[in-house]
């Protein structure tokens, strides 16, 4: 897949992947059509050396991995990639409805560190999972996306709040709930869903028990600048880091174990049952590899890549970077690095990744958080403190992070699905 190719298919993923739960059908459609099985964490696993597998927890994190070619294979130890797939966003709370002056709004919940003032005056649309129960009392579960604006929260004019571009603060409580239109008495929300879901064919329908909806922005994912020389979405960080694992993966030749986890929940701290911080990965490993000693083995000889953006210097804002860490847009892919631990990189780890990206010909940045100002964190530490993996901290540089809309360079993605693709088939990593 040439550069050109590679975009595209990203901005199709991104404009499909308004939730976690959408992200990993269209991760688990795009295995399944390129021969990787579907797995059920209930059933017996029958693994063949060489082959492609997946499974799936809660329907918003995803394990995908290649046995290696050979049982000898795991000696070479395992080469993981992680990311994760939520992002900051309104979540629908689970008694919405608010009839305000005639207006039918919704309430929400902040989820995670979102960056609320990019959320005004803009197009809104809904997505998530419903759960239902039929006609004949059976639950199931089923993907929304509305598809079409449906929602926007408009700002207060600039004469009614004279200090909004000087010393304006957003009450989430009070100044975030969409407007969805104008009734003469408040609406059922679970009834629309069900029409909604009656519309989109799911018959036989009693009633909606439960959902986990999200609003989004319907503007689409764009390539922009005089040379397109800009990626534009929602939800880059970090639907941007899973894409490439994924076209990474594919793009690989068998060999050594190679794995792929893009897990839920890191925008809120990663601890549930599919977060980086919950057992999914070791349960994961404990069923690849039952034996404990030779776990351990293998574990110590293999390498976690921890991919999610990093901060690129904005140039009207410059100041807030440490001078000589200061990631560009297109300058390639970003090792992140903390004293502090909160990133996992260290000398040896972000060594094997430079090298690796020398060997494709990709320029590799470094990013550092001013002495003076705190430092974000990733599923790095996490993954290094529960597993005991040697781990490296990278990711793309953007504009933006948490906003709705965010930014990266259309150059950078394609330069690190390059160096991942090297590494899933590199069977030495010893330092």
């Amino acid at each position: 897949m040439n550069k050109a190719v590679f975009n595209q298919a990203l901005l199709e993923f991104l404009d499909a992947s308004p939730t976690p739960f959408h992200a990993v059908r269209q991760m688990s459609d795009i295995l399944d059509r390129s021969g990787f099985q579907a797995l059920d964490e209930k059933a017996v696993w029958q693994l063949a050396p060489g082959s492609g597998y997946y499974t799936v927890r809660n329907g918003s994190s995803i394990i995908a991995w290649r046995q290696p070619i050979n049982y000898k294979g795991f000696s070479q130890g395992l080469r993981f990639t992680g990311a994760h797939t939520d992002s900051p966003c309104l979540k629908v709370k689970p008694q919405p409805e608010m009839l305000r002056q005639g207006y039918f709004q919704l309430g929400v919940e902040v989820y995670g560190g979102v960056l609320l003032n990019p959320w005004f005056d803009r197009d809104l649309s809904l997505a998530g999972r419903v759960t239902v129960r039929n006609t004949q009392g059976q639950l199931a579960s089923h993907l929304i996306n509305f598809k079409k604006p449906v929602a926007i929260i408009p700002s207060l004019a600039i004469h009614l709040d004279r200090e909004a571009n000087s010393a304006r603060s957003i009450n989430a409580q009070t100044f975030l709930p969409p407007i969805l239109g104008q009734l003469s008495s408040k609406a059922d929300f679970r009834a629309l869903l069900k029409q909604h879901l009656a519309d989109q064919g799911v018959d036989d329908l009693d009633t909606v028990l439960d959902y986990e909806l999200a609003f989004y922005d319907c503007h689409k994912a764009a390539l922009v600048g005089l040379n397109q020389e800009l990626i534009c979405s929602a939800r880059l960080d970090n639907l941007l880091s899973c894409f490439i694992g994924l076209q990474a993966l594919l793009a690989a030749d068998a060999g050594p174990g190679q794995v792929l986890i893009c897990n839920d929940h890191e925008e809120v701290g990663s601890a549930s049952a599919c977060g980086a911080q919950g057992p999914m990965l070791t349960q994961w490993l404990e069923r690849i590899l039952p034996t404990e000693v030779n776990r351990y083995e293998v574990l110590a000889n293999s390498l976690f890549v921890s991919a999610d953006n990093a901060h690129g210097v904005h140039p009207n804002f410059a100041e807030r970077h440490d001078d000589n860490h200061g990631p560009i847009l297109n300058k390639g892919p970003v090792i992140k690095m903390n004293a502090n631990q909160r990133y996992a990189s260290n000398s040896e780890t972000s060594a094997v990744f430079r090298h690796l990206a020398e060997q494709v010909g990709v320029s590799v940045q470094s990013f550092v958080v001013r002495s003076d100002q705190g430092c974000g964190s990733t599923i790095g530490p996490i993954i290094a403190t529960e597993t005991g993996i040697p781990t490296v901290d990278v990711g793309v540089p953007q504009f933006a992070m948490h906003s709705i809309r965010e930014t990266a360079g259309s150059d950078d993605a394609w330069c690190l699905a390059r160096v991942l693709q090297r590494f899933y088939q590199t069977r030495d990593l010893r330092v």
